[in-house]
């Protein structure tokens, strides 16, 4: 893709070229020609992006050692409440030195 935009493929297209390259990886010399000739055929950008689908899947049905889609998901959403927390306890830091400094000026 040029300029750096994704395409973004949906996910019944995702679990179908998956399968398509199992079901023809037989009548091919490779994994590579067979997931090339799928990837043509459904329209697919890139052979990578297809070969990088069925890892994904691979990994998410325990036949390859990785992180999952769904424990990757739920890191990424960890990630960002913890982020979140980290920035409302600074604002609350701030906030309390704020008022604290208030309360020694009114008792001077």
């Amino acid at each position: 893709m040029s300029s750096g935009t994704s395409k973004r493929y949906p996910p019944e297209l995702r679990e179908r070229a998956v399968r398509m390259v199992a079901e023809i990886r037989p009548e091919h010399s490779s994994q590579w020609a067979a997931i090339e000739s799928v990837a043509a055929k459904l329209g697919i950008g890139a052979a990578q992006t297809l070969h990088n689908w069925i890892r994904k899947a691979q990994v998410d049905s325990g036949q390859r050692a990785g992180v999952t889609t769904d424990a990757a998901d739920e890191l990424r959403k960890l990630r960002a409440e913890n982020r979140e927390l980290k920035r409302a306890n600074e604002i609350l830091k701030s906030a309390s030195t704020f008022f604290a400094a208030e309360l020694d000026r009114q008792r001077k």
